[in-house]
């Protein structure tokens, strides 16, 4: 029998939980700073946090034994995370945190695009439906009345 720490569900769940505490973590914590410099503050966290996990817990790599292609795809996801959440920043410095999380949350629907597009994955007519149930769901909520 799987445990739940074996279940993408179970991890996919606490990312989501995670994710909508930090906007709300992060709608207050941009109260009184630039929003491109608290970004930089929740990056070095990041940073430090990782380091001590992989530390922790042995993970560690040698980096010679990295693929370039990983690399470079890595680098390139780094890069989108970056402007991400940048973005994401500033959107909720200058928007409400409950309309700005959903608008972030359309990247669900893109990643379903983009993955059938470059990925070749495919998607039948009921996921095709959430998709649009997401999206349009997105957009409601956000919708400020």
């Amino acid at each position: 029998m799987n445990s739940a720490l074996d279940s993408w569900q179970f991890w996919a769940i606490l990312s989501a939980t995670f994710a909508a505490l930090t906007a709300i973590f992060a709608k207050v914590g941009i109260e009184n700073i630039n929003s491109d410099f608290a970004t930089l503050i929740r990056t070095v966290v990041i940073l430090l946090v990782l380091g001590a996990i992989i530390a922790a817990t042995g993970q560690f790599q040698p980096l010679g034994e990295i693929s370039s292609k990983t690399y470079l795809f890595l680098v390139l996801s780094g890069l989108a995370t970056g402007a991400s959440w940048l973005c994401y920043f500033r959107a909720l410095k200058l928007g409400n945190a409950a309309q700005v999380a959903p608008i972030d949350k359309l990247s669900v629907v893109l990643v379903a695009v983009f993955g059938v597009i470059f990925l070749g994955e495919r998607l039948g007519t009921a996921n095709w439906l959430g998709v649009a149930l997401i999206a349009a769901g997105a957009v409601l909520v956000a919708y400020k009345a």
